[in-house]
């Protein structure tokens, strides 16, 4: 019974680090996509792939919320290199789309200009 359930939590710790890095990689591949379109004078598409990418941003944070939240509960989650990896894929989408904003900023400035 107690081996069940260790096996359901790290089923359930799997998935959520598989969310985080789907979420994280969608995230970063979508404000990706809006500095491409913003280089192209497409402003407004990329602000459109920025709120989508703002979209998986929230999923993920919503996932890491409720791992955190069980940590707090004294569900504790065993630290595996994939979780590690999940929790860096994500800092790093987050990161990624904070620049990219900026990067379509810019762009729209210097589109502006001419």
């Amino acid at each position: 019974m107690a081996e069940e359930k260790q096996t359901s939590k790290d089923e359930e710790a799997l998935m959520a680090a598989m969310g985080l890095i789907a979420n994280g990689g969608n995230a970063k591949s979508l404000a990706f996509e809006a500095i491409r379109l913003a280089k192209q004078g497409e402003i407004s598409a990329a602000r459109a792939k920025l709120a989508e990418s703002d979209k998986s941003l929230t999923d993920a944070h919503n996932s890491q919320t409720e791992m955190l939240t069980k940590e707090a509960q004294g569900e504790h989650t065993k630290v595996t290199l994939l979780v590690v990896h999940s929790q860096d894929h994500l800092m790093n989408a987050i990161t990624f789309r904070d620049l990219a904003g900026e990067m379509v900023d810019l762009y729209e400035k210097l589109f502006a200009r001419e």
